[in-house]
């Protein structure tokens, strides 16, 4: 009789415990925050990933944390995203950190840098090297707290409407190409613009660039770019291994206790790692869709052309890196992490890579 009496007590406990973890169905969210992004809604692996991590947050938290994802334009256009959180317009944000270069030049670093590190070498600066904690100090000035949320990979070099055979063939281009790869153009005599992903297709089509860089084959697929420009260039030397940002409001994350605070910075590693999955699972198929069913002409950047922009691209970040004191801590740090990163890969991934592709 005592031994039923503490199984059936036992049980009880357990069932009131399982009531206690798990919220009814249908409670209120004790957090209802908005997330602003600086990608097209629901666009294939950005706005997709944006979705992903609102959706992560909800689950993870029992529904404790709502979260309502708004595409660009919908709250705050795409470029206004770092002040809508900052000022707590929104709670979350979603881009990457080269877009807020007005704000400070060391953000790109956080985001790639041209012929710089790779995703898996960023995610090693970034959580064993002292990446995310430099980070966190630049941000923690306009109140903001942020975390890598994806990664494109090695991106692809740009779609255009002529061949580029000579460094002079990048005189006068007038390219979309963000950040650091925007200033190396520069240099190179092109003309860098700035523009939202959702503008490049009808600027592209209309004559109001001459050509473009957007992610990678699965991305410029779904953008229809292979209808706008003939040569698909490779590789993408301006963005090694882009980190996608997520940027929480400090004041709203420091309201959270602390179970949510792990939750949500977890669920931003979840999504961190699960978006490079699916851009190395998506870029291949969709390069065939676009040589294949498109007549997409593949094109690699001449071997000169890519050592010219090498050299100008150390060129810009040593200049970048002597802006501030902080500036020169990032790239130091940044430096000393690449260097041992290239030593490692030459005698691991590069090697294993070239013996398996001779079979």
């Amino acid at each position: 009789m005592q031994r039923r009496i503490f199984i059936a007590g036992a049980a009880g406990v357990t069932a009131v415990g399982a009531t206690l973890a798990t919220p009814g169905a249908g409670a209120k969210p004790q957090h209802q925050w908005k997330m602003v992004t600086t990608w097209p809604k629901n666009f294939p692996g950005l706005g997709t990933g944006a979705n992903k991590l609102a959706a992560i947050i909800g689950e993870m938290s029992g529904g404790r944390i709502e979260v309502k994802v708004f595409g660009a334009g919908e709250l705050v256009p795409a470029f206004e995203v770092f002040d809508a959180v900052s000022r707590g317009t929104a709670e979350m944000g979603h881009g990457s950190a080269y877009y807020w270069k007005g704000k400070s030049e060391a953000a790109q670093f956080f985001s790639t840098v041209p012929f710089g590190l790779t995703a898996q070498e960023m995610n090693g600066w970034m959580y064993y090297g002292g990446g995310l904690e430099l980070w966190r100090e630049l941000y923690a000035e306009f109140g903001l707290v942020p975390a890598p949320a994806g990664n494109t990979g090695v991106q692809m070099g740009g779609w255009f409407n002529k061949e580029i055979n000579a460094v002079a063939d990048l005189k006068g281009l007038k390219m979309r190409i963000p950040g650091l790869g925007g200033e190396v153009l520069k240099r190179a005599g092109g003309t860098p613009v700035n523009l939202p992903g959702g503008e490049l297709f009808t600027s592209l089509q209309s004559g109001a660039i001459d050509a473009t860089e957007w992610v990678g084959p699965y991305n410029d697929l779904a953008f229809g770019l292979y209808k706008a420009a003939k040569y698909y260039y490779y590789p993408g030397w301006h963005e090694p291994g882009t980190v996608l940002e997520a940027m929480i409001n400090k004041q709203a994350f420091d309201g959270l206790p602390k179970d949510l605070q792990a939750i949500v910075l977890n669920a931003c590693k979840v999504v961190n790692q699960d978006m490079l999955a699916e851009y190395t699972a998506r870029n291949p198929a969709a390069l065939q869709t676009l040589l294949n069913e498109h007549a997409v002409e593949l094109r690699k950047y001449p071997g000169d052309v890519l050592d010219t922009l090498r050299a100008l691209a150390d060129e810009v970040v040593a200049e970048i890196a002597e802006q501030d004191a902080f500036s020169r801590k990032t790239f130091a740090s940044y430096q000393k992490f690449l260097k041992q990163a290239k030593v490692w890969s030459a005698i691991s991934e590069l090697t294993y890579l070239q013996a398996r592709d001779q079979a």
